[in-house]
């Protein structure tokens, strides 16, 4: 039986270009600030360096963050160049796709190849590819639909998402997919990742969330998100329940790796109509099973539990 289609009215899901951030990252690595030098010369660079490159890739590096649409200004001030310059390499970026131009607002995007590149870089990660075939077999073995997901500031963001291939299957489809992203604290995944952030981290994530209520059950007191973050801490374990959508109810569980950090969240999602039983029964019924995969991807990340 699959569950009913349920289209969540998320600005998050509704642009999949919000992974970027995620590639961004990656392409800010091989800016100057993170490239290597030569010793000895700090302030020229290397005849392998390429200025060209460095400066187009500290274009595409500004839109990290919050920082999704900018003007001509707004990018030349943040890569330290003049705006005609600027414009010269956004004209380039441009005319490539790995940035976009609105018609209305004059200012610009990133593009379809930065998408590409965010996804070839997830299934370049050692963490997707070691995961892939447990949640798969998660998925089947319950019926449910499967994810796993990253922290990225207040969000989280899917990097694989699994149904079941049985024939029965009890999964639910909620328009989501690997690149989409959901606000943290009123999903379990997002729980997860924020219950192990360090107090200064985690209150600076939080100061800039507004608790929106999303759901019948959404917690929108920060007291009680911490408290309940503390508790995710404790037993391992985050449950929403219908904090996000009505009707919806997922479980998640943290993948640490070698050093022991938490690197990412795997959750179960069921729907009231698939599943009408208590949180508690369904917790039942699901935990061991999600306790076990997160703990397997983990160990294959080379993560060895202390006690």
């Amino acid at each position: 039986m699959i569950g009913p289609a349920v289209k969540p009215s998320f600005e998050y899901v509704k642009r999949p270009v919000r992974i970027l951030s995620v590639s961004v990252r990656i392409l800010a690595l091989m800016t100057a600030e993170n490239a290597p030098r030569p010793r000895g010369r700090t302030t020229e660079p290397s005849a392998s360096f390429s200025v060209s490159l460095e400066r187009g890739l500290r274009i595409l590096s500004a839109f990290a963050g919050d920082r999704s649409t900018l003007g001509i200004a707004d990018l030349a001030r943040a890569v330290g160049l003049n705006k005609s310059t600027t414009y010269r390499y956004v004209a380039t970026l441009t005319k490539l796709e790995y940035v976009q131009q609105d018609p209305e607002t004059r200012k610009y995007f990133l593009g379809p190849r930065v998408v590409d590149l965010g996804f070839a870089a997830i299934d370049s990660m050692e963490l997707p590819r070691v995961a892939a075939p447990l949640l798969q077999a998660l998925a089947d073995e319950t019926g449910f639909t499967v994810s796993m997901g990253l922290s990225d500031g207040p969000d989280v963001v899917y990097v694989d998402r699994r149904r079941s291939n049985r024939r029965s299957s009890l999964a639910m489809d909620l328009n989501l997919h690997a690149g989409s992203r959901l606000p943290a604290y009123c999903t379990s995944m997002g729980k997860v990742l924020l219950a192990y952030k360090d107090h200064a981290t985690l209150r600076q994530i939080l100061d800039r969330v507004d608790l929106a209520r999303r759901g019948p059950r959404t917690i929108t007191n920060r007291e009680q998100l911490m408290a309940a973050l503390a508790k995710v801490r404790q037993s391992g374990v985050a449950v929403n329940d219908e904090e996000l959508a009505p009707g919806l109810r997922s479980f998640a569980a943290p993948v640490h790796d070698r050093t022991g950090e938490v690197v990412a969240a795997v959750n179960i999602a069921v729907h009231l109509t698939i599943a009408p039983t208590s949180v508690d029964m369904l917790a039942g019924r699901v935990e061991p099973a999600l306790r076990r995969t997160a703990a397997e991807i983990s160990r294959r990340l080379g993560h060895r539990p202390t006690s």
